[in-house]
């Protein structure tokens, strides 16, 4: 087990030793600064567990320090400790979500209990949330129009999920329509940015880390390393990984974080096998024509992952031993977890776990499950009680026990559809409601990014004059032919394969055993 890490912040550092010592006795890894701008710096460089900040500070106050903590990791304790008593500061600090405030002077007893215990201040939460979001507001507006790389449009997309997980505990519907008129034209804004630049990732052009290179790039040199536990959860948002991980805080730290991009269509047949392949889809057609399907092809289209990362395995010459899971229910998963300890020996394991995505297309198919996740907070929520519960979590905490590296990942992300567009074509198109690819189709242009030769974006045609389109934000495909009944089935329905933030921009969180 590694030592809890605290960073202590005092610009009187020296006149703490008594208290670090005596931390240290007690087998905490204590690290200290003594201004907020080292502070700042000590957290982009290292992964602490709390951190002792003073709010009287030259230069950066301990309140500006304590926002900026907070704006890199939201979810770090922070323990505010302060010579006033004046009621502002309290609240001010508190409303920033502090774990704990103390005022000096303090005993080491006082700080040991610190450590084991948050205060209960969700109605100073409430408003400076609000408040803090309304000057925000702004700042995310002109981010807005600024954005021009696929860099910026990870952090502003972050930033609009850190927002809206922070809104969704107040009782307060006019800062959460604020938000979601704020989200609708970052997709807008996005899907311009893709049409606009999404063929040149292809073409040489500098790119970001795509489907195809996450393995390669990312997954493998950890391998290399130490023992690995790979989880990837099918159709998993950058939202809901966020509301699972104080869960799995409970067992691992966060070593790392990185942002990919999902190819298009992002949809599991394509956006995963390029994961595990560690190819394009066009790549993967020519190399291994014995496991590619596409769309319109009879059987499963994921049968053959497992293939896949044996022979990309083979090309990166990494003679390990390895096993892969797929979960698909809850007997499945039960039964893993129940024998979890045959994986300790494995340089890497592999699960790949289907509840969320069994969870969006339930939710299109059944009405109960259409109100339990009425809308995006209900479906993180519904995400956090099942994985609460799950065979999931078991086996990370029982991988925790056996000192296995973690890595959390996801496919694709998926999208509430709201508005319904037109589309024509043959019998033989695909089915998929966010993308569409056939002969002869017939749509709405400026609803659409279209692409007439498939393999310009390094995909495969079913025919020679087959082609490619995706829908751009919330929208979602309907044939005239009955399309009120279809639009009236689909619409407020969680799907995947076309353009937008929550579909694209994909997690992937490193993460070392406590």
């Amino acid at each position: 087990m590694n030592a809890i890490k605290i960073l202590w912040v005092d610009d009187e550092i020296e006149l703490l030793k008594p208290h670090l010592l005596f931390l240290k006795k007690k087998n905490y890894d204590v690290s200290t600064c003594n201004n907020g701008a080292e502070a700042i710096e000590s957290i982009d460089e290292e992964n602490y567990d709390v951190v002792f900040l003073d709010e009287n500070m030259p230069g950066l106050s301990g309140i500006e320090t304590l926002t900026k903590i907070k704006a890199k990791q939201p979810n770090l304790p922070i323990v505010m400790i302060t010579k006033s008593e004046e009621e502002y500061i309290m609240e001010e600090a508190i409303g920033s979500k502090i774990a704990d405030y103390l005022i000096k002077p303090v005993n080491p007893n006082q700080i040991l209990l610190s450590l084991k215990k948050n205060l209960d201040h969700s109605r100073l939460v409430s408003e400076k949330t609000t408040s803090t979001y309304q000057q925000e507001f702004r700042q995310i507006s002109l981010d807005l129009a600024m954005v021009s790389n696929y860099e910026e449009w990870v952090e502003l997309y972050k930033k609009l999920v850190h927002w809206e997980i922070q809104l969704e505990s107040i009782a307060d519907p006019g800062m959460i329509e604020i938000l979601e008129s704020q989200k609708e034209e970052a997709n807008s804004q996005f899907f311009k940015f893709i049409q606009k630049n999404y063929q040149g990732w292809f073409e040489g052009e500098d790119k970001p880390l795509l489907s195809q290179d996450l393995f390669k790039q990312v997954i493998a040199p950890q391998v290399e390393k130490e023992k690995t536990l790979l989880i990837v959860i099918d159709n998993l948002r950058y939202d809901q990984l966020r509301v699972l991980e104080p869960i799995i805080n409970n067992y691992y730290k966060k070593e790392e974080e990185i942002s990919f991009y999902s190819i298009l269509p992002t949809a599991t047949q394509y956006a995963r096998n390029a994961i595990f392949s560690g190819l394009t889809p066009l790549e993967m057609s020519k190399r291994h024509p014995e496991y590619w399907k596409n769309d319109t092809d009879e059987g499963g289209k994921n049968l053959h992952e497992n293939d896949f990362l044996e022979a990309q395995l083979k090309r990166l010459n990494l003679n390990i031993k390895h096993e892969y899971f797929k979960i698909t229910s809850m007997p499945k998963g039960r039964d893993l977890a129940a024998n979890f300890k045959s994986v300790k020996d494995n340089d890497l394991t592999v699960i790949v776990y289907n509840f969320v995505d069994m969870l969006s297309h339930s939710r299109t198919e059944m009405e109960m499950i259409k109100e339990l996740a009425s809308d995006d907070k209900a479906y993180r929520s519904l995400t956090l009680s099942w994985f609460k519960n799950s065979p999931l979590l078991e086996m990370i905490q029982k991988a925790q026990e056996f000192g296995l590296k973690l890595i959390i990942t996801t496919d694709h992300g998926t999208i509430n559809t709201k508005k319904p567009t037109k589309i024509v074509g043959e019998k033989s198109i695909s089915s998929n409601l966010r993308y569409k690819t056939g002969r002869s189709l017939t749509y709405t242009e400026k609803e659409v990014y279209a692409v007439k030769n498939p393999e310009d974006i390094q995909l495969p045609s079913i025919h020679m004059s087959s082609s490619f389109v995706f829908a751009k934000e919330d929208y979602f495909f309907a044939y005239p032919n009955n399309y009120n009944h279809y639009v009236k089935y689909y619409k407020n329905t969680y799907q995947h394969g076309g353009i937008s933030l929550e579909e694209m921009i994909i997690p992937c969180i490193i993460m070392e055993p406590k």
